[in-house]
């Protein structure tokens, strides 16, 4: 029994939607030349099957050129009492120059790697283009993202290429206090998706703000409560991101 229970939770941690992860954060496009950050990230949700998920991951990123940001994370997920601890290489290029066209546009690409594989946990590439556009004092955000698993696996099913997307709607009140809404979901394979009660949709308020605390030097954070919109979501995330920009 305490193998089984073993085998389906390891399973929730890269089975099925193999996308949602509870610290999952909305990508944006733009990209500073120059800036390095620290950047901390964590969720929790409780899925269908009453199974507490946590993932938290910290990195190191870097501006690289005026198109091209890179970061390296350390990530650990669990569910109830197994867990996986992973690499992760991020890489963001921004495709168009900023405000020159109505909608700036980016590209995101990102590798997962496993750093012990005893449950033949499957490495992960994800890409997609990421959008943004403003009217006023309201910044939108739209991106798609596919990811496919690879590698060894205990699934018997075969890996696939799978469909998801993220949008945000932000008022930019004050640079230190900003709110809006954030949402994303998984539906499946990108040629043929998931029934709609099989698909991972969550959405909810969230929280932006960057504050200074020196020269070149700032804490930029944000937040979400996003609640589940299909019934394979969980009912109720929490995730969040805090970063220091220097």
């Amino acid at each position: 029994m305490q193998v089984r229970k073993g085998l389906l939770v390891a399973g929730l941690l890269h089975a099925g939607l193999v996308m949602a992860s509870p610290a999952d954060y909305v990508y944006t496009p733009l990209v500073e030349s120059g800036e390095k950050e620290i950047d901390f990230k964590f969720g929790t949700a409780k899925d269908a099957d009453k199974v507490r998920e946590h993932a938290a991951s910290i990195g190191f990123g870097y501006g690289a050129t005026d198109y091209w940001f890179t970061e390296l994370y350390l990530k650990r997920e669990t569910a109830g009492s197994e867990g996986v601890t992973l690499a992760e290489w991020e890489n963001k290029f921004q495709l168009t120059d900023a405000g020159k066209y109505p909608v700036d546009i980016g590209l995101i690409t990102e590798i997962e790697a496993p750093l012990s594989n005893k449950r033949h946990t499957p490495y992960e590439f994800k890409f997609g283009p990421l959008f943004q556009t403003e009217f006023g004092k309201l910044q939108l955000n739209g991106n798609v993202l596919f990811e496919r698993q690879f590698g060894p696996s205990d699934e018997d099913e075969k890996h696939v290429t799978e469909i998801g997307y993220q949008w945000q709607v932000k008022y930019r009140w004050q640079q230190e206090l900003e709110f809006g809404l954030q949402g994303m979901g998984e539906m499946g394979k990108w040629n043929r998706w998931e029934d709609s009660d099989q698909q991972n949709h969550r959405m909810g308020p969230a929280v932006f703000g960057k504050v200074g605390v020196g020269q070149h030097q700032a804490i930029r954070y944000n937040a979400a409560w996003l609640v589940g919109v299909s019934d394979a979501a969980p009912n109720n995330t929490f995730r969040m991101q805090v970063e220091y920009e220097f």
